[in-house]
């Protein structure tokens, strides 16, 4: 069973509001991740209306792949349920993006950066962006495909990480294959869903707010999997999620309003 609610935000780019259903029983955190996704895709919604009002165009195309060679950072629990969707494929499907995820640590291996991101995965402490940075780079330098791509197109389109679904650009696409040197200019997002997610969960487990590197994404959800059966009231879980979303909203007004003075 579910419960439904009605949601508005009031987000920089214009209101949103929508019905979203949540299970009404005790459920894991993963459980209220639908709802979530489908907020975000509506705030950034609004953002597309807003920069496509201003005369730009989004670049992003299926196809385009420049970015499926980022490091793609993903909540504790976008980990869980991406770990739970490999794990309910058709047993050759699934023995292949396993394979696919366990050469791509391989290679990060190889070039000395495994243990510097499974380090960030398991920290207890959230790393700033100048600890962070190096890190980005070293991992973007390598051009090394997200294990989920295939013939340059996601193959969990569907239940793709939030930072994927966030990033649009308004800058030529070719620009996105250097993203070290050229001027890239994305959309702004109002409502970050895997930070919200990742704050959510350490506030649920008295833990961290992880940053896990999507191509470790199965291997640490696989060795936390006791976490992953915690479970909590969906209507809790959705009452926490709104009120780090209101909150990210207020910073955001504040940010472009600063920025609009600068």
């Amino acid at each position: 069973m579910t419960d439904r609610y009605d949601v508005s935000l009031n987000t920089p780019a214009g209101q949103v509001t929508t019905a979203i259903e949540v299970p009404s029983g005790f459920v894991p955190i993963t459980a209220i991740m639908p709802a979530l996704r489908k907020l975000g895709e509506q705030a950034l919604a609004q953002e597309e209306r807003r920069v496509t009002e201003r005369g730009l165009a989004i670049s992003c195309r299926k196809g385009c792949a420049a970015c499926c060679r980022m490091l793609v950072p993903v909540s504790a629990p976008e980990a869980f349920a991406l770990h739970d969707r490999v794990q309910a494929l058709p047993a050759e499907r699934r023995d292949a993006l396993m394979a696919k995820a366990a050469q791509a640590r391989a290679k990060l291996e190889q070039a000395g950066l495994l243990a510097r991101l499974t380090k960030l995965a398991e920290t207890d402490r959230p790393l700033t962006d100048e600890e962070f940075e190096p890190i980005n780079r070293a991992y973007y330098a390598l051009r090394l495909p997200c294990p989920f791509l295939e013939d340059e197109l996601c193959t969990i389109y569907d239940d793709r990480p939030a930072a994927c679904r966030e990033l649009l650009v308004t800058t030529p696409a070719e620009l996105c294959n250097d993203l070290a040197h050229n001027p890239v200019k994305p959309i702004p997002v109002s409502v970050r869903v895997s930070t919200v997610l990742g704050f959510l969960w350490a506030e649920l487990t008295g833990g961290a707010a992880r940053l896990i590197p999507l191509p470790l994404a199965l291997d640490w959800a696989a060795r936390h999997q006791a976490e992953n059966r915690r479970t909590w009231r969906g209507a809790e879980l959705l009452d926490k999620a709104l009120d780090k979303v209101w909150r990210f909203l207020s910073q955001e007004f504040e940010r472009r309003r600063n920025a609009d003075e600068r």
